[in-house]
């Protein structure tokens, strides 16, 4: 299949998947190659028909975003507020991603969409309880948490319950729940279970990170151990300085301080980033929001606008970063 939808120039629909073949999928035999050659485009999952719905999609005449009805996107908030406690709500939809922003109850999830296949919930040290009721989600095939805590391993899922898994993604949940996990799946990888869990955390690991806002860099393949440690340090010690300014009576140079502080903040991290540059995108995106997220912490205790502040920490910031 030749591609033309989107940014596709006639490109062939070629791309690389995991080594684990879904145990949906059968082995029937042998063909030749199509393309000898290598392919530059990598898959996070065998979803063969995903190409194949846009093109058809785009030769319909739909050039806009293909949205897939099955598949639901929730706050939990939202997902509490649209579900009511009715029970079979959205028969067709297949597909949910949650965001835990505080505690989550999956015996809801359950109640709501026991058809369910596909279930991605992530958060920020966020808790979800009764997640032993996942296991009554007979049809599931892909399950990622991540970020999450609360569950404990008499919640692990089993290949009884769920006999059709074939995506396990777990990322920074309890250590235990981890362990669990991975010696009740381990054994079903050759079975057609991609298995992949990493970054299990003990509950001293959860207190220490959860007002850290640089806690995802612990066990980040491009961030060394000793570079998340003198990450977080400078973080604090930036974030103790900003709280003892904004909580100061206003002086005539405040504002130079603040733009101080910002400038100190940035050329620590371009030190740290100097002999092995590790700070990319995603990286100087997070360190920005930390920044951001002090000023933030300070309006909701002081009960005031800051914004101004938050602006001149940036602009000291901007002016020495080279990241």
């Amino acid at each position: 299949m030749r591609l033309t939808h989107h940014s596709w120039k006639s490109e062939l629909s070629h791309c690389h998947f995991n080594w684990v073949l879904p145990r949906s999928h059968k082995v029937i035999g042998n063909r030749p190659l199509l393309r000898t050659e290598g392919s530059h485009s990598y898959g996070s999952a065998w979803r063969l028909g995903l190409q194949l719905a846009l093109q058809r999609s785009w030769d319909g005449g739909n050039h806009d975003s293909w949205v897939d009805p099955g598949v639901r996107t929730f706050s939990d908030e939202d997902f509490r507020q649209e579900t009511g406690g009715h029970p079979g709500l959205d028969g067709d939809v297949y597909d949910v991603t949650i965001a835990v922003a505080d505690t989550f109850d999956c015996s809801r999830l359950v109640a709501a969409h026991p058809g369910l296949k596909r279930l991605t919930l992530h958060g920020k040290l966020g808790t979800l309880t009764n997640a032993e009721s996942l296991n009554r989600l007979a049809a599931l095939q892909r399950l990622s948490i991540s970020d999450l805590f609360g569950m404990t391993s008499m919640d692990r899922l089993t290949p009884e319950h769920v006999p059709h898994l074939e995506t396990l993604s777990l990322s920074s949940v309890p250590a235990e729940y981890a362990t669990a996990m991975r010696a009740t799946w381990r054994t079903e990888i050759p079975n057609g279970t991609d298995v992949d869990i990493r970054a299990p955390r003990k509950p001293e690991w959860v207190a220490e990170n959860r007002d850290n806002p640089l806690r995802d860099w612990d066990g980040r393949e491009n961030i060394s151990t000793a570079r998340f440690k003198k990450a977080v340090a400078q973080y604090k010690a930036t974030r103790r300085a900003v709280l003892t300014e904004l909580r100061a009576p206003e002086m005539a140079d405040q504002l130079a301080r603040l733009h101080s502080l910002g400038r100190e903040y940035g050329e620590a991290f371009n030190h740290m980033d100097r002999r092995n540059p590790f700070i990319e995108t995603v990286e100087r995106e997070e360190l920005i929001d930390a920044l951001a997220g002090i000023v933030q912490t300070a309006e909701e205790e002081l009960g005031r606008d800051l914004t101004w502040a938050g602006e001149h920490l940036v602009e000291g910031l901007e002016s020495i970063r080279n990241w």
